[in-house]
């Protein structure tokens, strides 16, 4: 029953994701005719700004371990083996292959497939309660599989059937309860790592650096050189861009379902009070203005007034 709970909480914060997410790529045409599993879509397509930086290359969709894989579109079988530790299938379509991971796969290399053969079946290790990766690629181009399904591009709008308005209520439910407890899985990539860089000072209790005593760390410190962009970690509004001798700049943005993200020690933004942002947009430069060491963003979340950790959300 715990794993149960899980498992809908998990899909309860993807659809936060999906009300926060905008896609930073220009989308691909509708792919295939067939959803590879039947799934909610519990992470979406999110592609770094740079090659090199993280980001979500595909679409996680919501499946337990055991669920039938389904090839999207008829093409041929290039990958069907274990790669690191992760079983992994790849279909070529013309210039487009799609992928399928963690899968234990059913079909071999050559093989040729229509759309909606079984090609394996989902196994544990992606996500908590069980998922499908789900990717699309044109030679080294990441492209979005899900994209005009969505209504994103050119393509025809796809409906989902009226048993899924319910099951959206329950999870919007779902998710609202998880984010007011601050139960939100970790690194559940609701949240855009606004620059890129690992934690090197985590939220709570530390030593602080400049003070010498032990204070409450009300976010995460992530590692940047000033001059970084700084991007909005979600769509949403500024709520306020100042200055204080402690923050030195900061910025702060409100998204949906009462979650703010807050912005510190930048050289300076680009932004105005009251001003739409998109996830991704660039608001500013990290600096090291107010109490601070060195170069670097300090990023903070709260959900409804209350800190949470943002590690959890990134």
């Amino acid at each position: 029953m715990r794993m149960f709970r899980g498992f809908w909480r998990v899909m309860g914060v993807s659809l936060l994701a999906g009300v926060l997410l905008v896609m930073t790529a220009a989308p691909g045409r509708a792919f295939g005719s067939v959803r590879p599993v039947p799934g909610p879509v519990l992470r979406a397509f999110d592609p770094p700004a740079k090659d090199w930086q993280p980001g979500h290359r595909g679409v996680d969709l919501a499946a337990k371990v055991g669920t039938p894989v389904r090839a999207a579109a008829a093409g041929r079988v290039s990958v069907a083996q274990v790669i690191g530790g992760r079983g992994v299938v790849t279909i070529v379509h013309g210039d487009l292959r799609t992928t399928y991971e963690p899968v234990r796969a059913s079909v071999r290399v050559g093989q040729q497939v229509r759309a909606g053969d079984v090609i394996g079946a989902v196994q544990a290790g992606h996500c908590a309660g069980g998922c499908l990766h789900f990717g699309l690629k044109r030679g080294d181009q990441y492209l979005d599989p899900l994209g005009d399904m969505y209504g994103q591009g050119t393509g025809p709008v796809r409906l989902l059937p009226a048993s899924a308005v319910a099951l959206a209520r329950k999870l919007a439910a779902e998710r609202a309860a998880a984010l007011a407890a601050g139960d939100v899985p970790h690194g559940s990539g609701v949240l855009l790592n606004p620059v890129g860089g690992r934690i090197t000072s985590p939220f709570g209790r530390r030593f602080h650096p400049i003070f010498h005593e032990w204070r409450m760390h009300e976010g995460v410190d992530l590692q940047a050189s000033c001059g970084t962009p700084i991007r909005a970690a979600a769509n949403g509004v500024v709520r306020s861009v100042s200055y204080d001798s402690s923050g030195g700049h900061r910025l702060v943005i409100s998204h949906a379902s009462g979650l703010t993200t807050h912005y510190l020690h930048a050289q300076g933004y680009r932004v105005h009070r009251g001003q739409k942002v998109k996830r991704g947009q660039v608001v500013g430069r990290v600096g090291s203005t107010g109490w601070s060491t060195g170069c670097h963003l300090h990023f903070t979340v709260k959900v409804n007034g209350r800190l949470v950790n943002p590690a959890a959300y990134l």
